[in-house]
């Protein structure tokens, strides 16, 4: 298993996840955008709507967490989340807006607490035995989880552009 992030790890990642993705994406048409490089293979939007899905489940977990006592968080899989939502339908530029400031909002939510309160739980239910999360392992999951993905959107237009 990896070595946790330090809380300054987490931040880093969460604050340049939509930088990166807007200067990936910048000059690019909508519709490269919305292509996938192969069969079975997502495109940039594609990515971009599940890093939204993900962060709506993980990012409102570690803002509840925040915000109540020992909240009980139901476990949602982003990608039965994300077929609720319009994410995959929007185009990319509307949707990183909303993912810029969907951003915005959780690392107001999580740059100022301090490191008891990275350390608050919660407990995630519907998933078997209830399991105790802090505020760190919510935000940290996402942070893990979007570096793949914005290299994943990288090569991908990368190919694209060949």
């Amino acid at each position: 298993m990896p070595q946790p992030m330090t809380v300054e790890q987490v931040l880093a990642q969460l604050r340049s996840t939509p930088a990166r993705l807007r200067d990936l994406s910048r000059g690019v048409a909508p519709e490269v955008l919305r292509t996938a490089p192969a069969p079975d293979e997502w495109s940039a939007n594609d990515v971009l709507a599940h890093l939204r899905a993900c962060a709506d489940r993980w990012g409102e977990a570690a803002t509840r967490i925040v915000e109540e006592d020992e909240p009980r968080i139901r476990g949602t899989e982003p990608r039965v989340w994300i077929t609720r939502t319009d994410y995959p339908d929007l185009q990319f530029a509307p949707s990183l807006r909303a993912f810029v400031r969907q951003r915005r909002a959780l690392l107001a939510v999580l740059e100022p607490l301090s490191p008891e309160d990275w350390q608050r739980t919660g407990i995630l239910v519907g998933a078997g035995r209830p399991v105790p999360r802090t505020v760190h392992t919510y935000a940290e999951r996402l942070a893990r989880h979007e570096r793949p993905h914005v290299k994943q959107v990288e090569r991908t237009l990368a190919l694209l552009a060949r």
